[in-house]
């Protein structure tokens, strides 16, 4: 009875090892989502910014913290509103393709609407980084509805909702705070008075977004913000004529300078009669005079005539 127990058991066993060599390993699917636990760490997906803050339509927010897919052919897409777009390849080769297509970073506005949501600072693609802009549709349900990739590398997303239906539910201006709305006033009405020009006046605009943290301010914004301060370039007829009336008013002393040295100033301005030019070329000379330097080109002594007069 011991050997036939053996002989049932041994018998089991191999039937066993029989049915688990004929068993089929399935390969697991590609789970997605951005820093999957699951996936390897070099395989991780690595965004290069961090989202910027919430901004534009209080209503819009609820959809914070939700994402929405789309496939289409191989490719699964899915925008996360407020965070990231990624694009994965449904296909189980080994180096099947999961990235960043843009993080979420500004809004586009014109005509006082929000008109698509900027996700910028992708995956590195040539010598570029990959960008995505969202178009806000209606809708009778929040759904992605539909991707392309209108350049290399720079995708276009439809997503639907109903949250945008109304007619006055992507204007910018009810989302201001009380004290950018009144700078929007003001701006207004300065063009309404001609004292700021349309250039001017969407300079005005756009520096009232990005107070507003809608649009993100570059760094050549911010050098252009600098130059201002050293430039002549002027907004407002009232200060441009204040700091002309500063700088005629020292042209009018280096002038004075030069006739107390017994100096005319021969000045060329054919070419550029500016203030600021005469100016410079005064300095110039009058700097020549104090340094015991005479350009024979420029000054010409004893008359006291000025060849030049504003």
């Amino acid at each position: 009875m011991a050997v036939r127990a053996l002989l049932v058991a041994l018998s089991a066993a191999l039937g066993l090892f029989a049915s688990a060599g004929k068993m089929k390993i399935v390969e697991e699917p590609n789970t997605f989502g951005l820093n999957n636990p699951f996936l390897p760490q070099t395989n991780r997906l690595q965004p290069k910014m961090s989202p910027s803050a919430v901004s534009g339509p209080a209503h819009l927010f609820r959809l914070a913290g939700k994402c929405f897919s789309f496939v289409e052919s191989t490719y699964k897409y899915e925008f996360c509103p407020f965070h990231n777009v990624t694009q994965h390849e449904q296909t189980f080769r080994w180096n099947a393709y999961s990235g960043i297509l843009g993080i979420w970073h500004e809004w586009e506005i014109d005509n006082n609407t929000f008109v698509g949501m900027w996700m910028r600072e992708g995956d590195s693609c040539e010598t570029k980084s990959r960008q995505t802009k969202v178009h806000l549709v209606c809708g009778k349900s929040n759904k992605l509805a539909y991707v392309s990739e209108p350049s290399t590398c720079v995708y276009s997303l439809t997503f639907e909702t109903p949250l945008v239906c109304h007619p006055h539910s992507l204007l910018v201006y009810p989302t201001l705070t009380e004290a950018l709305q009144r700078k929007w006033d003001e701006a207004e009405q300065l063009l309404y008075d001609e004292l700021i020009t349309d250039q001017g006046y969407k300079n005005i605009l756009k520096e009232i977004f990005e107070e507003a943290g809608l649009l993100k301010a570059t760094e050549e914004n911010e050098v252009e913000k600098q130059s201002k301060k050293t430039t002549l370039e002027f907004e407002t007829v009232e200060k441009c004529s204040k700091e002309y009336k500063q700088l005629s008013e020292e042209i009018k002393n280096l002038r004075i300078l030069l006739g107390q040295h017994g100096i005319a100033y021969k000045g060329n301005f054919a070419g550029n009669t500016s203030v600021e030019y005469v100016s410079h070329q005064l300095a110039t000379a009058v700097a020549s005079v104090l340094n015991g330097s005479k350009d024979d080109e420029h000054l010409h002594g004893n008359t006291g005539i000025w060849n030049y007069t504003l």
